[in-house]
């Protein structure tokens, strides 16, 4: 990113200084296209963090196709990561950022030589496409025990990410994903240089992330790019024409239309409505950072448009028509999903929710369908009325979208299907203790996976097993497109004869049934799905 010291004290305040020869063996230096970078070594493991792949999207480049990190000299400190995008606070602990300067990426490799260059693990991170960033994720454990390298990075996140207006072109509302194109050809480029295989890559996703891969299977520009599929807890089959997205706080891909038309919505409040095009651009170019974010609700509702240059059909499409990557996927979901966004609204609002409530709700959303919904959920089937109300957002929206995303999957791929279910998955490390049992939450399998600093992480012998099992399963699959091994109960290939899935509990990894569970027979017969 700087073309020498001066320069990258002045442009970016990242300390960059000559290095000797002797450096030369530190295993904690590589060599990047860009220039050097000095990370950390630990017992067992290497880690990079703070390392541009693009340049930042500041001035004229915010709302612009990423551009290559200007080069530096001499060794970049990489021991730190780099800011987070410009978001609002989280309800689980993600602080605030103002920064535009974001587009980082954090690596971690194991510490030991390896015979072959090893698969790579691109992580892109959730938080609705509003909030999040790559740092949050450690990968210590995961690249160690897994024999990965992994790759953690910030994308831009809700209007500075997806926006979309006419007057900043045809590939606007996707220049997050564009940036996360943008790191996975950075991989391409470097994954060598950390010992990593670019012809090996496996991209992982969870929630916002996963609803990203989705746009990648779809994503002309994207194919070639990687290797294989991990997706957790974002099907793709979901669209804004289903009923419960239709309340304005959905982060699921949009029409060009419907997104062009919010566009225009957010210039007007901004006072950016002007007749010249150029004259928008530039008008919404010179807003603050915080009035961007407060005009647009901290950015939420902002996810991937379609029917542009980036997406030309949506991911819901793609699935429908057999129109996306052919690589193999591991795609699945958590048995409890909404009692997270159950528990964040009653923390927000200081409320928890009633029957009248329940059914209020119910009611809203599903309008004529809701006296049968309300019937085949009642009240007296559950601990409370929260419970209630999660359990049938679960349905409709995670777990039966999810079944239907296997199934087009596995139409054109070898799909490996899954549901994390420990009902006892530990709560968030900041997060108020909700008013109900909050079961296999939304996310909760991250801190299985990764070193997460929203959540304490397994607890029990049993949990920790699980996490061995699901780091075991999970590169099994970046090393080889499946991801059975020796010591592992055995996955079996999504089969929609009987809709089986991988259940994923401590000391219970067996199958679950999620048309069963889940009700999808009836969600299918409301014409909700």
């Amino acid at each position: 990113m700087v073309a020498g010291i001066v320069a990258a004290i002045a442009t970016t305040g990242v300390a960059v200084a000559a290095v000797p020869a002797a450096h030369a063996a530190d295993a904690a230096v590589v060599r990047t296209d860009r220039g050097m970078v000095r990370g950390a070594a630990g017992a067992d493991h290497r880690t990079f963090q703070g390392i541009p792949y693009a340049a930042p999207p500041v001035g004229e480049l915010r709302w612009a196709s990423p551009r290559l990190a200007q080069a530096w000299h001499g060794v970049r400190d990489a021991t730190r990561p780099g800011s987070d995008c410009a978001q609002t606070a989280g309800f689980l602990g993600d602080p605030s950022s103002d920064a535009e300067d974001c587009l980082y990426l954090n690596v971690t490799t194991p510490r030991r030589q390896a015979a072959r260059p090893r698969p790579v693990l691109v992580f892109i991170h959730g938080g609705g496409f509003f909030s999040g960033s790559g740092r949050l994720y450690g990968a210590e454990r995961l690249a160690a025990n897994g024999d990965l390298v992994v790759v953690t990075p910030n994308y831009r996140l809700g209007v500075f990410g997806f926006l979309a207006h006419p007057a900043l072109g045809e590939r606007s509302g996707d220049f997050g994903l564009e940036d996360q194109q943008a790191a996975l050809r950075w991989v391409r480029r470097n994954a060598a240089a950390f010992g990593g295989d670019p012809g090996n890559v496996t991209i992982v996703g969870e929630s916002a992330g996963s609803v990203s891969i989705c746009g990648h299977l779809a994503a002309p520009s994207s194919a070639g790019l990687f290797q294989r599929a991990i997706m957790q807890s974002g099907p793709c089959t979901v669209t804004t024409e289903w009923p419960y997205a239709r309340d304005g706080g959905n982060w699921y891909p949009r029409p060009r239309a419907v997104a062009d038309r919010e566009g225009e919505a957010l210039a007007g409040r901004l006072g950016c409505a002007l007749p010249a095009p150029a004259s928008v651009a530039t008008c919404l170019r010179g807003q603050p950072v915080a009035a961007l974010l407060e005009a647009s609700a901290g950015g939420q509702g902002y996810g991937p448009v379609y029917g542009g240059g980036v997406l030309p059909i949506g991911p819901a499409e793609a699935m429908a028509t057999g129109r996306f990557a052919r690589v193999p996927v591991i795609h699945g979901t958590t048995r409890d999903e909404h009692r997270t966004f159950v528990a964040a609204i009653e923390q927000f609002t200081g409320h928890v929710v009633t029957a009248e409530d329940y059914q209020a709700e119910v009611q809203s959303v599903l309008g004529a369908d809701a006296p049968r919904v309300l019937a085949r959920y009642p009240l007296a089937d559950f601990p409370s009325p929260s419970v209630a109300l999660a359990t049938v957002w679960t349905d409709a929206a995670w777990a039966c979208p999810a079944l239907a995303t296997d199934r087009a999957l596995a139409r054109h791929v070898p799909t490996y299907g899954y549901e994390f279910a420990d009902q006892d998955a530990p709560w968030a490390v900041d997060g108020a203790p909700p008013s109900f049992p909050t079961g296999a939450f939304h996310a909760a399998e991250l801190q299985y996976l990764f070193t997460d600093e929203q959540f304490p992480g397994p607890v029990t012998p049993a949990q920790w097993r699980l996490a061995d099992q699901m780091i075991a399963y999970w590169s099994r699959f970046a090393h080889t497109g499946n991801p059975n091994g020796p010591g592992l109960p055995h996955w079996a290939l999504f089969d929609d004869r009987t809709g089986l899935v991988r259940s994923l509990a401590p000391g219970r990894i067996g199958t679950a049934d999620l048309g069963r569970d889940h009700r999808c027979g009836f969600w299918q017969s409301t014409g909700s799905l």
